[in-house]
Protein backbone atom coordinates (compact mmCIF):
# COMPACT_ATOMS: atom_id res chain seq x y z
CA UNK A 1 0.00 0.00 0.00
CA UNK A 2 3.32 2.63 0.23
CA UNK A 3 3.30 2.14 -3.47
CA UNK A 4 2.46 6.20 -4.99
CA UNK A 5 2.62 5.25 -8.29
CA UNK A 6 4.44 8.68 -8.71
CA UNK A 7 6.31 8.91 -12.23
CA UNK A 8 8.51 12.10 -11.68
CA UNK A 9 7.92 13.44 -15.45
CA UNK A 10 4.12 12.87 -15.49
CA UNK A 11 3.16 14.17 -11.79
CA UNK A 12 2.22 17.24 -10.93
CA UNK A 13 1.44 19.01 -7.40
CA UNK A 14 -1.73 20.66 -7.04
CA UNK A 15 -2.17 22.93 -4.14
CA UNK A 16 -5.64 24.31 -3.21
CA UNK A 17 -6.16 27.51 -1.19
CA UNK A 18 -3.37 27.76 0.66
CA UNK A 19 -3.71 31.70 1.28
CA UNK A 20 -3.85 33.56 4.23
CA UNK A 21 -7.91 33.95 4.61
CA UNK A 22 -8.43 30.38 4.91
CA UNK A 23 -5.24 28.98 6.32
CA UNK A 24 -6.71 31.00 9.16
CA UNK A 25 -9.52 29.03 9.92
CA UNK A 26 -10.13 26.41 12.54
CA UNK A 27 -9.69 23.27 10.30
CA UNK A 28 -9.93 19.07 11.50
CA UNK A 29 -8.53 16.91 11.72
CA UNK A 30 -5.42 18.63 11.10
CA UNK A 31 -4.52 22.35 12.10
CA UNK A 32 -3.41 24.89 9.47
CA UNK A 33 -0.22 24.92 10.24
CA UNK A 34 0.00 21.42 10.10
CA UNK A 35 -1.30 21.33 6.64
CA UNK A 36 1.62 24.39 5.32
CA UNK A 37 3.95 22.22 6.49
CA UNK A 38 3.45 18.90 5.39
CA UNK A 39 2.46 20.89 1.94
CA UNK A 40 5.98 22.61 1.62
CA UNK A 41 7.56 19.47 1.85
CA UNK A 42 5.84 18.13 -0.68
CA UNK A 43 6.22 21.28 -2.97
CA UNK A 44 10.00 21.64 -1.84
CA UNK A 45 10.49 18.12 -2.87
CA UNK A 46 8.53 18.78 -6.12
CA UNK A 47 10.83 21.27 -7.22
CA UNK A 48 14.05 19.64 -6.15
CA UNK A 49 13.06 16.93 -8.56
CA UNK A 50 11.87 19.76 -11.23
CA UNK A 51 8.17 18.87 -11.08
CA UNK A 52 5.46 21.32 -11.60
CA UNK A 53 3.63 22.66 -8.71
CA UNK A 54 0.86 24.25 -9.19
CA UNK A 55 -0.70 26.62 -6.69
CA UNK A 56 -4.28 27.32 -6.37
CA UNK A 57 -6.12 30.60 -5.14
CA UNK A 58 -10.16 31.22 -5.08
CA UNK A 59 -10.35 35.34 -5.54
CA UNK A 60 -12.87 37.22 -6.83
CA UNK A 61 -12.83 41.12 -8.36
CA UNK A 62 -13.26 44.13 -6.96
CA UNK A 63 -17.04 44.62 -7.31
CA UNK A 64 -17.10 41.04 -6.78
CA UNK A 65 -19.66 40.04 -9.37
CA UNK A 66 -17.96 36.96 -10.45
CA UNK A 67 -18.57 35.25 -7.53
CA UNK A 68 -21.54 32.62 -7.43
CA UNK A 69 -24.49 33.61 -5.43
CA UNK A 70 -26.53 30.45 -5.71
CA UNK A 71 -30.03 29.84 -3.96
CA UNK A 72 -28.70 27.42 -1.06
CA UNK A 73 -30.13 26.62 2.37
CA UNK A 74 -26.44 27.73 4.40
CA UNK A 75 -24.96 30.56 2.75
CA UNK A 76 -21.66 31.78 3.35
CA UNK A 77 -21.51 34.62 5.83
CA UNK A 78 -21.39 37.66 3.54
CA UNK A 79 -17.71 39.96 4.06
CA UNK A 80 -15.43 41.37 2.23
CA UNK A 81 -11.91 40.02 2.11
CA UNK A 82 -9.28 42.22 4.08
CA UNK A 83 -6.00 42.66 1.75
CA UNK A 84 -3.92 40.01 1.33
CA UNK A 85 -6.56 38.07 1.40
CA UNK A 86 -5.99 35.95 -1.67
CA UNK A 87 -2.26 35.80 -1.38
CA UNK A 88 -0.64 32.61 -0.79
CA UNK A 89 1.41 31.44 2.38
CA UNK A 90 5.00 32.53 1.90
CA UNK A 91 5.76 29.03 3.83
CA UNK A 92 4.52 27.65 0.46
CA UNK A 93 5.13 29.40 -2.24
CA UNK A 94 4.72 30.93 -5.10
CA UNK A 95 8.44 30.23 -5.86
CA UNK A 96 9.78 30.55 -9.18
CA UNK A 97 8.90 27.94 -11.32
CA UNK A 98 5.83 27.64 -9.79
CA UNK A 99 2.12 28.22 -11.69
CA UNK A 100 -0.21 30.25 -9.50
CA UNK A 101 -3.92 29.36 -10.68
CA UNK A 102 -6.65 32.04 -9.52
CA UNK A 103 -9.85 30.16 -9.62
CA UNK A 104 -13.58 31.45 -8.95
CA UNK A 105 -15.42 28.90 -7.47
CA UNK A 106 -14.91 25.54 -5.31
CA UNK A 107 -13.20 23.23 -8.39
CA UNK A 108 -9.63 24.51 -9.95
CA UNK A 109 -10.34 23.45 -13.20
CA UNK A 110 -13.63 25.40 -14.23
CA UNK A 111 -12.75 28.74 -15.60
CA UNK A 112 -9.48 27.81 -15.14
CA UNK A 113 -6.17 26.95 -17.54
CA UNK A 114 -5.26 24.30 -14.92
CA UNK A 115 -6.04 21.54 -17.33
CA UNK A 116 -4.55 23.24 -20.31
CA UNK A 117 -1.04 23.68 -18.23
CA UNK A 118 -1.36 20.16 -17.12
CA UNK A 119 -1.68 19.08 -20.35
CA UNK A 120 1.12 20.79 -22.14
CA UNK A 121 3.38 19.49 -20.14
CA UNK A 122 2.40 16.03 -20.92
CA UNK A 123 1.00 15.55 -16.81
CA UNK A 124 -0.78 12.42 -16.33
CA UNK A 125 -1.03 12.28 -12.59
CA UNK A 126 -2.02 14.71 -9.96
CA UNK A 127 -1.06 14.83 -6.36
CA UNK A 128 -3.66 17.14 -4.65
CA UNK A 129 -3.49 18.58 -1.30
CA UNK A 130 -5.12 22.05 0.20
CA UNK A 131 -8.11 23.26 2.64
CA UNK A 132 -11.05 22.11 3.02
CA UNK A 133 -10.82 18.74 2.08
CA UNK A 134 -14.47 18.26 1.36
CA UNK A 135 -14.92 21.56 -0.64
CA UNK A 136 -11.94 22.83 -2.88
CA UNK A 137 -9.72 19.92 -3.03
CA UNK A 138 -12.88 17.61 -3.47
CA UNK A 139 -14.29 19.74 -6.51
CA UNK A 140 -11.21 19.58 -8.26
CA UNK A 141 -10.82 15.51 -7.72
CA UNK A 142 -13.85 15.30 -9.07
CA UNK A 143 -13.13 17.22 -12.20
CA UNK A 144 -9.60 15.80 -12.88
CA UNK A 145 -11.58 12.28 -12.22
CA UNK A 146 -13.63 13.27 -14.84
CA UNK A 147 -11.03 13.96 -17.15
CA UNK A 148 -8.81 11.12 -16.45
CA UNK A 149 -6.22 12.16 -14.54
CA UNK A 150 -4.94 9.50 -11.98
CA UNK A 151 -4.70 11.21 -8.38
CA UNK A 152 -2.67 10.98 -5.53
CA UNK A 153 -4.24 12.54 -2.34
CA UNK A 154 -1.90 13.80 0.78
CA UNK A 155 -4.47 13.09 3.80
CA UNK A 156 -2.30 14.78 6.38
CA UNK A 157 -1.87 17.81 3.95
CA UNK A 158 -5.14 18.50 3.44
CA UNK A 159 -8.00 18.99 6.64
CA UNK A 160 -11.59 20.48 6.46
CA UNK A 161 -13.87 22.61 8.68
CA UNK A 162 -14.72 19.27 11.12
CA UNK A 163 -13.60 15.96 11.42
CA UNK A 164 -16.44 14.09 10.19
CA UNK A 165 -16.41 16.20 6.47
CA UNK A 166 -12.26 14.95 6.22
CA UNK A 167 -13.05 11.68 7.11
CA UNK A 168 -16.09 11.01 4.90
CA UNK A 169 -13.99 12.54 1.85
CA UNK A 170 -11.04 10.38 2.55
CA UNK A 171 -12.72 7.43 3.40
CA UNK A 172 -15.71 7.32 1.13
CA UNK A 173 -15.23 9.58 -2.15
CA UNK A 174 -11.08 9.64 -2.67
CA UNK A 175 -10.43 6.13 -2.68
CA UNK A 176 -12.99 5.67 -5.25
CA UNK A 177 -10.97 7.92 -7.68
CA UNK A 178 -7.68 7.85 -6.76
CA UNK A 179 -4.95 7.15 -3.98
CA UNK A 180 -4.58 7.92 -0.58
CA UNK A 181 -1.31 8.52 1.23
CA UNK A 182 0.21 10.20 4.16
CA UNK A 183 2.91 13.14 3.25
CA UNK A 184 5.79 10.73 4.49
CA UNK A 185 4.70 8.05 1.45
CA UNK A 186 4.95 10.39 -0.81
CA UNK A 187 7.68 12.37 0.50
CA UNK A 188 9.80 8.78 0.30
CA UNK A 189 8.80 8.15 -3.10
CA UNK A 190 9.61 11.17 -4.29
CA UNK A 191 13.68 11.89 -2.08
CA UNK A 192 14.11 7.74 -3.09
CA UNK A 193 17.13 7.87 -5.79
Amino acid sequence: MNNTLIDRSKTALVVIDLQKGIVGRQTAPYASDIVVKNTAAIAEAFRKNGMPVFLVRVAFSLDGKDALRPVVDAPWPAQTPPPGWADIVPEVGPKPGDFVITKHQWGAFYGTELDLQLRRRGMATIILCGIATNIGVESTARFAYEYGYNQIFAEDAMSALSLEEHTFTVTKIFPRIGLVRKTGEILSDLLRD
